[in-house]
């Protein structure tokens, strides 16, 4: 009788990979118990954590009784960090990236790093977890099953106002991420261009003091005005219901919500589902409706 091939499993993968392997280790963002089993397996069997500050990682390694040797991997360092981690690696070394909070790399140092792995062919695994933007996201009661993170905005004030006007006519839910002594400065820009959109501060997220704030952008700003935020903050924007710029004029020229389709789906080269829904967030209707429209061959006159 033919023996069945064995499969592996994700645990037994993980258990012997190859020699040299890069994990991307997520991390607590606030409370230390939002951390998977095989994050804590992974910073414990690695032979060096990469961190963004030694300092805040030695507390989460010193709460699970890890000790694992740590090295620094910031941004002011990784130009020379890097090919030190690299030969480590090529040599077998399972190197644990980690960064301050949440995912390595999303706002944080690590870009160069996995490049130059996958570059020389070393293994680059992520071990997902915590994430500041998902669980703003899930909580902020704003649609999200399309969104844009943007990250932090530039630090001048002109810098930043243009990075906003560039964002105007965005048709998914915006998140940012903002330093508590910028976000006044960044809400009253963002009223000025995006009016009375609707928007949320969630702020110390997962801690004891966690807080969502919502209305719109006037209010919020007024809000952070009288109180000033503490802690880390993430910003999050309504979508623009307004058409953009190509699709404005296909507006104005009687162009039907058939037509617009149509044109997502030649200059796009979005499938037809897609191209729908795209067109029905531009008009400004439900998805549902769009459909009965296109099956009612009906041009959109609102």
């Amino acid at each position: 009788m033919p023996r069945r091939a064995h499969t592996e499993s994700p645990t037994e993968r993980d258990a012997a990979p190859p020699a040299g392997c890069l994990y991307l280790v997520a991390t607590p963002i606030g409370n230390l118990e939002d951390i998977t089993l095989r994050a804590l397996r992974v910073l414990k069997e690695a032979s060096v954590v990469a961190c963004e500050d030694t300092r805040r990682t030695q507390k989460l390694l010193q709460h699970y009784g890890i000790a694992t040797r740590m090295v620094s991997y910031h941004e002011h360092n990784e130009h020379s960090r890097t090919p030190e981690l690299v030969a480590a690696l090529g040599q077998g070394a399972q190197v644990a990236l980690v960064s301050d909070a949440g995912m390595p790399l999303v706002s944080d140092p690590g870009h160069r790093l996995v490049t130059a792995c996958i570059e020389r062919g070393i293994r680059v695994v992520p071990v997902p977890g915590p994430s500041a933007v998902v669980a703003a996201l899930a909580a902020a009661g704003l649609p999200c099953d399309e969104f844009v993170f943007v990250g932090f905005l530039p630090a001048r004030s002109g810098e930043r106002r243009r990075a906003l006007e560039r964002l105007r006519n965005e048709p998914r839910t915006m998140v940012f991420y903002e330093a508590p002594h910028r976000l006044l400065d960044t809400l009253t820009a963002a009223a000025e261009l995006f009016a009375e959109r609707q928007a949320v501060v969630a702020r110390e997220l997962t801690k004891v003091h966690e807080e969502f704030v919502r209305g719109s952008l006037r209010e919020l700003a007024a809000h952070f005005s009288a109180r000033p935020p503490r802690g880390e903050t993430t910003l999050l924007v309504a979508a623009s219901t307004a058409a953009p710029a190509s699709a404005e004029i296909a507006a104005d020229a009687g162009t039907s919500l058939a037509a617009r389709v149509e044109q997502l789906i030649r200059d796009q080269g979005l499938d037809r589902k897609a191209a729908l829904k795209r067109a029905a967030k531009e008009f400004g209707i439900p998805k549902r409706e769009a459909y009965k429209r296109l099956l009612a061959g009906g041009v959109d006159e609102a």
